[in-house]
């Protein structure tokens, strides 16, 4: 049982999920190694979206202002119905809202996001950042802490170790030896308009989605109104999509021949898309091995349609975090505690979005049936509804000491 009021951790990934777990538990006394296998830290990809979850979470690792800063605050969750044209949901994300949650939801760059964490992570004299190093393996020494390797061969030692390492995890390959990708036949490809591009009558103060079957197009304001984020996923029988490739805008436009024309037209107009494969893995019983947790995608890797990616990353830092100083350092107990309280809602997070991925693709009556529940809902029932989701359930700490205290 290691216990120290300043553990040694590494943390295995620099992406949102490896520098929000560093900065939280920078935050609370450890000191820090993060290991990044890119040449630089950084992020791609585009715009997400952030539910008032991820700015509690935010708030009490540090970044809540700068966030709040560079994010677009939108007046609405929109559902259309691809094949009619018509408007399935609108669902007010306002004050009312804001007041009902605890905090806002918005939409950001996800290189502001990342470069909110990078930045604070610089600036704290407990983390060191090290880029060029890809985690390989991990050893528990027999007296306590834990031994990394890297495939430059370095040899690295800690208290402890945070496998972020993303869906494709090293550690979470050698602590389960090895659970298959579970890919949902679905490809996301990903675009960003300058705003003079967009046609003005879709130039939405709102996160919309156009459902359609088998099909679904997302477009959300984004760098203070400078950009717009497109999202275009299809059902498709390819395997082998990688991630961040090149796409052709041909195959986005036969995707959605059947979808209104408004909304062909908008597919159009990008000239280079970045097409991503969409898979998640099936939940597992432990996310620990001795001295070693799993963090983010890499423990629960889950489908974009409940928009929960990033916040659930940043949620386990917090509950991580929050742990290390409730304990007292005592990694065991921490990681103990941390699994406890995350693995029934990261993975509520992760079946539902699969079902909800069903939900947005249906045809014939399914689409009827699923057009007038959600067309029944109240703002009020809305709310109710995705409380679970938005109202920071699992975030240890912040609840009984509230964001301003825990970002103290």
């Amino acid at each position: 049982m290691a216990t120290k009021s300043s553990p040694s951790i590494i943390v295995a990934g620099g992406g949102i999920g490896g520098l929000s777990a560093a900065m939280g538990l920078a935050r609370r006394g450890a000191k820090v190694t993060v290991l990044e296998q890119a040449d630089e830290f950084g992020e791609i990809g585009a715009g997400i979206q952030i539910g008032p979850n991820g700015f509690h979470a935010m708030d009490y690792l540090g970044v809540g202002k700068t966030c709040r800063e560079r994010a677009v605050y939108v007046d609405h969750l929109i559902m259309m119905d691809g094949l009619s044209g018509e408007q399935i949901m609108r669902a007010p994300v306002g004050e009312d809202f804001r007041k009902f949650m605890g905090n806002p939801y918005a939409v950001i760059h996800r290189a502001d996001l990342h470069s909110a964490f990078l930045d604070a992570c610089r600036e704290s004299p407990n983390v060191t950042l090290v880029n060029k190093e890809r985690v390989v393996s991990y050893e528990n020494k027999p007296g306590g802490g834990v031994r990394v390797k890297t495939a430059a061969g370095t040899v690295y030692e800690a208290d402890a170790l945070i496998g972020a390492d993303g869906i494709n995890s090293a550690i979470r390959k050698q602590m389960t030896g090895g659970d298959p990708l579970r890919l949902s036949g679905h490809v996301a490809y990903r675009a960003v308009l300058p705003i003079e591009q967009m046609p003005e009558d879709l130039r939405w103060n709102a996160a919309a989605i156009w459902v359609g079957p088998k099909t679904h197009f997302v477009h959300y304001p984004l760098q203070g109104w400078k950009t717009i984020n497109l999202v275009a996923t299809f059902v498709t029988d390819l395997e082998n999509v990688g991630s961040n490739e090149p796409g052709k805008r041909e195959e986005v436009v036969e995707k959605f021949g059947h979808i209104v024309p408004r909304i062909r037209r908008v597919l159009e107009i990008p000239k280079d898309w970045r097409r991503w494969v969409l898979g998640d893995r099936d939940p597992i019983a432990s996310w620990i091995d001795g001295n070693v947790a799993l963090l983010g995608d890499a423990a629960h890797p889950t489908y974009q349609y409940f928009a929960q990616g990033a916040c659930m990353a940043m949620e386990d830092s917090v509950c991580l975090s929050d742990a290390f100083e409730r304990t007292g350092g005592d990694i065991n107990a921490a990681f103990k505690e941390y699994e406890t309280v995350r693995i029934p809602r990261a993975y509520r997070v992760v079946l539902s979005s699969r079902e909800l991925g069903r939900i947005f693709h249906v045809d014939g009556v399914e689409r009827l049936v699923r057009n007038a529940w959600l067309k029944d809902k109240t703002p009020e029932e809305f709310y109710h509804s995705v409380r679970w989701i938005y109202g920071g359930n699992g975030l240890t700490g912040v609840k009984s000491r509230g964001a301003e205290g825990a970002a103290a």
